[in-house]
């Protein structure tokens, strides 16, 4: 983890630095050499295909959903044009396999 990423996380409140650790851990699970930097002052992947972004009582990650059918943009949440996102308010709350899921639909359809 690089160290701009690093104090990002250390200064969330510990809820939110849970969240933010485990879909960290998914993300490189799914994508084990993504490229990971910050960007929009949160943690970002691929480029901004993905990111982290800690809220007042929650996490999102967000999704690019460019080249994505209007079926498919509606399995995410928010009404963005070009990024979606999920908002996660608790580590029992996240989904593994549906997080996955999405990460390999958004780079399925980047190529």
């Amino acid at each position: 983890m690089n160290s701009e990423i690093q104090k990002y996380f250390e200064k969330q409140k510990s809820l939110q630095k849970e969240i933010l650790i485990k879909l960290r851990k998914i993300i490189f699970k799914t994508y084990p050499k993504i490229k990971e930097e910050m960007k929009w002052g949160v943690p970002s992947f691929d480029e901004g295909k993905y990111y982290l972004v800690a809220l007042k009582d929650s996490v999102n990650i967000g999704f690019s959903v460019k080249g994505l059918n209007k079926k498919e943009m509606d399995l995410f949440e928010g009404t963005g044009k070009t990024m979606r996102n999920l908002k996660i308010s608790s580590v029992k709350e996240i989904d593994e396999k549906r997080i996955t899921n999405l990460l390999k639909l958004v780079e399925k359809n980047s190529k």
